[in-house]
């Protein structure tokens, strides 16, 4: 691959962690701002099991909703001065709430299947805040094929590496 090739694989590559970035954080947030109550109460569906679980809880909902906004605007505000790719305020927040939604869903299937809250279900973990993340922002934004390939390949070797080093600095539980 030439000089031109490298650029360009390496320009696609940031364009579209750059797109779906407001997601990463917003997916982080509750990491370092969560805590506190649960967000389903403790209260149990139909089988007896939590609905979402403990790890679920409002304030880390509220900041990650907040996280996000804010890379959104942020990018929309940054963008057209540093020639970077587009973002936009509204973008970040579809992108978060997306995002925050397939996190949600993910954690409502493992209660469904018995899985305790922390406890790794490979994916589910890794995509399902990326895929509620692109289903919302189809409203406004739809990402081109070419940067959803990328984010897909790309996103359980990011969500690995973050979570360990999450790990490593005693901000979660377990690796994974």
């Amino acid at each position: 691959m030439n000089g031109d090739g490298v650029f360009a694989v390496a320009r696609l590559v940031f364009d579209a962690l750059y797109y779906i970035f407001p997601a990463y954080c917003a997916n982080a947030a509750p990491v370092l701002f969560g805590g506190g109550r649960p967000l389903d109460g403790g209260r149990r569906f139909i089988d007896g099991r939590p609905i979402l679980g403990s790890h679920k809880t409002i304030r880390g909902l509220i900041s990650g909703i907040i996280v996000g906004t804010l890379v959104g605007w942020a990018q929309e505000s940054l963008a057209p001065r540093a020639g970077l790719a587009r973002g936009s305020t509204l973008l970040g927040l579809l992108l978060t709430l997306g995002a925050l939604t397939g996190d949600l869903a993910g954690s409502f299937i493992k209660r469904r299947l018995n899985l305790k809250p922390g406890e790794s279900f490979p994916v589910l973990d890794q995509l399902g805040f990326v895929l509620g993340a692109f289903l919302f922002s189809l409203t406004v934004e739809p990402p081109p094929l070419n940067y959803v390939v990328v984010v897909l390949v790309l996103t359980p070797l990011i969500h690995l590496l973050t979570n360990l080093i999450a790990y490593m600095l005693h901000l979660k539980r377990s690796p994974w």
